[in-house]
């Protein structure tokens, strides 16, 4: 098979995972996996078979990131790789962050796919990477330094969805020209104001008189985002619609819309697909969240990082996409696997 670059990969069909790596004749062989790759010992006849690989994400403790470090496990089995999954506590651990790439050069790595936590701040521990020809591939965050290889959801696009669907929410409520809450987790993150961006735009092409009045800031705590959405909801002066811009905050803003009895008065459209928001979808406390392929960003990850070093180039960008899910189709058969994936706890 001819090795393609895609520019959209609709996220219900996570085996195209595999189309970049067929290019390279690399899936079928042998398989040898292990958690660290201090302990593991690559085999099989891959190409590619005995590659040291890390991949560390954003988060340990988020389910999203946990996803996607099983995508990476299962393109390590496939492979035959020697492959380490790591990542700080939270997303806003950047200093341990930049701490495990530089101890992923100190092990030798030859590869590393990273979820950054910042898109500036690791640019540095990228560079000296990259100088000791260790390969990097970005994940979900682009950084603004050279890099072998971006993967991630195309957040404008994925955020103007969620704005389009929030006009029709208000809409229907009688609340076209409404002020809407924005919760957010980390203030100056670029995927998180990418989404902004796109949601304003998506939600002024059909509501032209909306405004986002209020964009409060979590720090990425679910409590936080639960006090600060529940008091938006006290006032008078109450949100017309709440944009929740990833899953720590549509969590939060779930539980004080439950806690309020808001549900039938106040929309909300989140990202994510935590368990949670699942629920929440549900329930009806989140009416739509825009999901998106940590599975897939894992698994293609790990496949560019080691074409990378094979010196097959890999897709400079390449966008998954992301699905809007709601009451009428969470329950669907075809979205079983990107709602609940499999999940690697470190």
């Amino acid at each position: 098979m001819p090795l393609r670059r895609l520019r959209s990969v609709t996220p219900a069909v996570t085996a195209l995972a595999t189309v970049v790596a067929l290019g390279l004749g690399v899936v079928g062989g042998k398989a040898v996996f292990a958690d660290n790759a201090d302990d593991a010992s690559g085999g099989g006849d891959a190409p590619v078979a005995g590659t040291r690989v890390d991949v560390i994400v954003k988060a340990t403790n988020s389910e999203f990131w946990q996803s996607m470090l099983a995508g990476s496990k299962r393109a390590g089995h496939d492979l035959g790789l020697r492959l380490g999954l790591f990542g700080p506590t939270a997303e806003t651990d950047i200093e341990p962050q930049i701490q495990l790439v530089e101890d992923s050069i100190s092990r030798g790595a030859q590869a590393i796919v990273l979820a950054a936590n910042s898109s500036t701040a690791l640019n540095g521990v990228i560079d000296k990477a990259r100088k000791a020809g260790v390969r990097v591939i970005t994940v979900d965050n682009a950084v603004t330094t050279e890099t072998e290889g971006f993967l991630g959801t195309d957040n404008i696009k994925a955020g103007q969805q969620a704005g389009q669907r929030m006009c029709r929410l208000m809409t229907a409520r009688g609340h076209e020209d409404g002020a809407v809450l924005h919760e957010t987790s980390v203030s100056g993150v670029q995927v998180l104001g990418d989404r902004f961006d796109g949601f304003k735009k998506g939600l002024a092409e059909k509501c032209p008189h909306a405004r986002v009045t209020q964009t409060l800031a979590n720090n990425n705590d679910v409590n936080a985002a639960v006090g600060q959405v529940s008091d938006a909801l006290t006032k008078s002066s109450r949100p017309a619609g709440i944009f929740a811009d990833n899953n720590v905050s549509g969590i939060g803003t779930a539980k004080a819309v439950q806690e309020k009895k808001a549900q039938d008065s106040v929309p909300v459209v989140s990202f994510d697909s935590d368990p949670a928001e699942i629920a929440a979808v549900k329930t009806g406390a989140i009416d739509a969240i825009v999901v998106q392929n940590p599975y897939f960003f894992g698994y293609q990850g790990v496949v560019e990082a080691v074409m990378a070093k094979a010196g097959s180039p890999a897709p400079a960008n390449l966008d998954p996409g992301a699905v809007l899910v709601d009451g009428k189709n969470v329950a669907d058969r075809d979205l079983a696997s990107l709602l609940n994936p499999p999940k690697v706890k470190k």
